[in-house]
């Protein structure tokens, strides 16, 4: 008997018993994605060393995590693009709460973040004007670093040694690094813009209407 016929007939005998372990194994699979990616949305949602910069209702039912540097250009654009939308229809109005922390590609950007906070001093609206006002200045940014720096401080009353004494604080910049390492290590992120939406990782450049696809079902819940 040729032998791929006996072995449709074993299959055959045991096919109830090989359909239970396929359905346990599914099972299994499917509860070990879902407490990986409970995993995840609980580290995501960890304190960090530096202070959150955060906007919108801490009760909201969505939750958007953004990883972003200020030399990205895709970051720049979402900043300058689709944030705006986004938070009329959605921050503000309690929907959602968004979460800004930096992922600094280079050395550049790690000054610019650190800047962002010495202006801000905790208070997260300032931080995200300044980080706007860089993102516009992005350019510039990058060919004249410490210039653009200085101006950005000056539009937010800060002196030049205001801005000098900031950028030579190394604890901030320990704090910075360390949040980064978490953020690689812990979360994997490798580029920005990296977006967590309840702890689901998305990567890469979106549109308005691409992140409300995302955002609309997590509402119905």
């Amino acid at each position: 008997m040729p032998c791929h016929i006996r072995f449709g007939a074993t299959l055959n005998v045991h096919r109830p018993i090989a359909f239970v372990v396929l359905v346990a194994f599914a099972s299994l699979v499917l509860a070990g994605a879902a407490m990986a990616q409970s995993t995840i949305a609980a580290n995501v949602a960890k304190p960090v060393s530096l202070p959150d910069m955060a906007i919108g209702s801490e009760k909201a039912p969505v939750t958007i995590t953004e990883y972003s540097s200020m030399s990205c250009p895709h970051c720049a654009a979402f900043g300058q693009n689709v944030f705006p939308m986004l938070r009329s229809k959605y921050i503000d109005t309690g929907k959602v709460r968004f979460v800004f922390r930096e992922f600094p590609l280079d050395i550049k950007a790690a000054a610019a973040s650190i800047l962002a906070r010495c202006i801000s001093k905790g208070d997260s609206e300032k931080y995200l004007a300044a980080v706007e006002l860089m993102f516009k200045l992005q350019d510039r940014l990058m060919t004249q670093t410490k210039d653009t720096l200085i101006y950005v401080g000056k539009q937010h009353g800060m002196s030049e040694e205001d801005v000098k004494t900031c950028e030579e604080d190394q604890a901030q910049f320990d704090k910075l690094s360390n949040d980064q390492q978490y953020a690689h290590r812990e979360l994997k992120v490798t580029s920005t813009p990296t977006f967590f939406l309840n702890g689901v990782k998305l990567q890469g450049s979106m549109t308005f209407e691409e992140l409300e696809e995302r955002i609309t079902p997590l509402l119905k819940k």
